[in-house]
């Protein structure tokens, strides 16, 4: 590119060009592709993870054989009759009234089957104070949750006629009732709040109504059009509904992020001074490249949850990538059209105090607000790089070293919901009376002839050895399923909700009862699950996948990052710097919700544990987001030094240019999750304080000191790229239509700095 020559080159120069020279063109495309893929994905109809594929194991065989044997189990409940004082006993005929009333009350609602009576199947606990009816629901456990009202009005009844005793009904059918009642709007109006927030911030960034709308309009047809692909893609790999509430974040978060890029650059080159289709093309080979290598580089971190073998995560990964490449050309192909086609209307609906009339009280304004704050402190960072770099590293290292003792677990009832819930107190009187009778182990057991004298024997000896090698207490349930040749052997777990001990006890099951019972019989099948062996099949899976996922995330984006900026140094930095920033989050994760400091403020007292997913969740969404800031920043600096700045000078240039634009972006994605962080669920609380904290010490000790102070420290060494590396292909393509002076710039071994 000579001096004066203002033609430029690169994939987001040309896709701005040719979109701003045919505006109607490249709006009515967008529309089109929008419109065609939500009817596409609402014709085809979304499919969903089946239970059966969402681990591998021994749940993912269980879950195997109900499914192809065709067995839909019911979803089960219980009443828990507890004496309040301890006076009444379940062999007292008041006691025993209460029993019949109960069984006698819900058989009435007509919802309910196979109604078992406590003197029956045994289950009275050992103190004789507590004793469980239970029943299945009729229908579809999965709609269970629609029908069981009618039955708890009618536990409820009963409980009014018996005032000395606690009759309560936990369930699965139940529970779902009682969080969608507590809980099932919270997730939505979080969802929809997201939008409105976001929307009040970019007002104050942008002081004008139609600037701030075009981030939230492009971001939202994104997250739309995503949703039709999900459904059509779900018919090769399955989607869910997190899957689906983590594309609207993650498209949020990216949608409005890459918009504020370009419209800030377009809105800055027009302030100083050039026609609008100058300041297009110069945001196009500027900001759009920076969107490119950006969103490439969030895709490619999103890729890395398809290494997992989890479905849920493989759904996630696949919609958040989908999401992230949608909006990624959506803003560099229809956003570049909407500015040509608005002009200086972008500026309509003017706030007042936000947007100054003046031209030169408007650029004022903005230097002052943007970039006083951040000279002053680059000012001492550029001055005293080793201490800015010491404190900074040493300050995020002491707040990451919690995370050296992370807990993770998947989450009991009480630690996800805390005690506010009835039905939560409920589960815990059930499991002091009845431990690990709320969820017991479910051994699947498959037969040739499951009614053969060999396997019902090993079934009765599997049953006493449970009991026996303290496993469990008792009692243990047998349900025969003749016509499919199959058993269902349930069995409560000593322990109960404490996963620890009750992981114990399954192990026990697993391996020395097990092996010396079913495993004795020739052609039997017999693998254990329930909600204690899905979390253990889940962390061992977990676990095999952290080391794969870290690899390729970080391999990859150190790939994509030398090939954009040709040097080997800004690839390194970058990669420890955003590890760093991913550590700190994880520090702050683990001091608030598993050792409690600080917890009060967010609600999370006695959680004692990370949710065993958030963990490679985190680490693929705050890698791949945390490089929208480092691409953006990173961009700039070189831009200065390619047109002659010194690299001290540039590294000021770019920090202070872009203060504004990443603050405001910072702000609307710590704003968005951390409304994710004020649900009632402790995991989406997790999940919105990490993200969180993590953007915001991600836009202010990374990018603010500790990034400027780095390069300020290598020099000349930051543009570094060994000669045998010279080979590799160049993709630092787009450049500012000006004049860049390439005078004198030379690295350490006397080569000109790669353009």
């Amino acid at each position: 590119m000579g001096n004066g020559d203002t033609r430029v080159r690169g994939l987001a120069a040309r896709a701005g060009g040719w979109s701003a020279r045919h505006r109607w063109a490249a709006v009515g495309i967008w529309v089109l592709f929008v419109v065609l893929a939500m009817g596409l994905g609402s014709a085809a109809g979304r499919v969903d993870v089946k239970d059966s594929d969402q681990l591998k194991g021994e749940t993912h065989t269980a879950a195997k054989i109900v499914e192809d044997a065709g067995i839909d189990e019911p979803a089960g409940e219980t009443v828990l009759i507890q004496a309040k004082d301890g006076s009444l006993k379940a062999t007292d005929g008041a006691f025993r009234s209460a029993v019949t009333a109960v069984v006698k009350a819900v058989e009435g609602t007509g919802e309910v089957t196979d109604v078992t009576s406590p003197y029956e199947t045994r289950t009275i606990s050992k103190d004789g104070r507590s004793a469980l009816v239970q029943f299945d629901m009729r229908g579809e456990a999965d709609t269970a949750g629609e029908r069981v009202e009618p039955v708890l009005k009618a536990v409820e009844g009963v409980q009014k006629d018996h005032a000395s005793l606690r009759i309560e009904e936990i369930g699965g059918a139940s529970m779902t009732k009682t969080f969608d009642d507590a809980f099932g709007d919270d997730f939505q109006k979080a969802e929809y709040s997201a939008v409105p927030v976001a929307l009040g911030i970019l007002l104050i960034a942008f002081g004008a109504l139609v600037a701030a709308l075009l981030p939230v309009l492009l971001a939202v047809t994104a997250i739309m059009a995503t949703m039709g692909l999900m459904g059509i893609v779900s018919h090769v790999m399955p989607m869910s509904d997190t899957a689906n509430s983590v594309m609207l974040l993650v498209g949020l978060a990216v949608g409005v992020d890459y918009c504020l890029f370009y419209l800030r650059r377009e809105r800055e080159e027009r302030e100083a001074g050039r026609d609008a289709q100058t300041a297009l093309r110069v945001a196009a080979a500027t900001s759009g490249r920076a969107i490119i290598v950006s969103g490439v580089t969030v895709c490619v971190a999103m890729a890395g949850m398809l290494f997992t073998g989890l479905a849920e995560f493989e759904a996630m990964g696949l919609a958040s990538l989908m999401v992230v490449a949608v909006a990624m050309v959506g803003s560099v192909t229809v956003l570049p059209a909407l500015l040509s086609l608005l002009g200086e209307r972008v500026e309509k609906g003017k706030i007042p105090f936000l947007h100054p009339q003046s031209k030169l009280r408007r650029n004022r304004a903005r230097g002052n607000r943007e970039s006083r704050f951040w000279t002053a402190v680059l000012k001492g960072v550029l001055a005293r790089p080793v201490v800015s770099v010491t404190v900074a590293a040493g300050a995020l290292l002491a707040i990451a070293a919690p995370a050296l003792g992370m807990k993770t677990e998947q989450l009991t009832l009480d630690k996800e919901f805390g005690d506010s819930l009835p039905i939560v107190q409920t589960y815990n009187r059930l499991n002091e009376a009845f431990p690990g009778g709320s969820e017991p182990a479910e051994v699947v057991v498959k037969a040739d002839d499951i009614n053969a004298p060999a396997v019902k024997s090993a079934l009765a000896d599997f049953r006493e050895r449970a009991i026996s090698s303290g496993a469990s207490r008792g009692p243990v349930e047998i349900k025969l399923h003749d016509e499919q040749n199959i058993a269902f052997v349930y069995v409560p777990l000593v322990g109960g909700s404490d996963l620890d001990k009750a992981g114990v006890s399954l192990d026990k099951l697993r391996d020395e009862v097990r092996p010396a019972t079913l495993g004795e019989v020739d052609g039997v099948e017999a693998p254990i699950t329930g909600q204690v062996a899905g979390s253990k099949d889940f962390n061992d899976q977990l676990a095999g996948a952290v080391i794969p996922v870290f690899a390729f995330v970080v391999v990859f984006a150190f790939g994509l990052m030398l090939l954009s900026f040709r040097s080997l140094t800004v690839a390194v930095t970058s990669i420890v710097l955003n590890l760093l920033s991913v550590g700190a989050a994880y520090g702050i994760l683990v001091a608030v919700f598993q050792h409690g400091w600080g917890a009060s403020l967010v609600g999370a007292e006695g959680v004692g544990a990370i949710i065993t997913w958030l963990p490679l969740f985190l680490f693929v969404i705050l890698f791949g987001l945390s490089m929208d800031y480092h691409v953006f920043v990173v961009s700039r600096i070189r831009e200065a030094r390619l047109r002659g700045r010194t690299t001290k000078d540039a590294i000021q240039h770019g920090v202070v240019t872009t203060a504004g634009v990443v603050t405001s972006a910072a702000v609307i994605m710590v704003a968005v999750f951390a409304i994710f962080g004020t649900l009632s669920m402790q995991s989406m609380k997790q999940m919105g304080v990490g993200l969180a904290a993590a953007v915001l010490i991600d836009a202010t000790v990374i990018r603010g000191v500790l990034l400027p102070a780095v390069m300020a420290l290598l020099g000349e060494r930051n543009w570094y790229l060994p000669k045998w590396l010279h080979r590799l292909p160049d993709l630092t393509h787009d450049e500012a239509p000006e004049a860049v002076t390439r005078k004198a710039a030379r690295d350490d071994e006397g080569e000109r700095v790669p353009v």
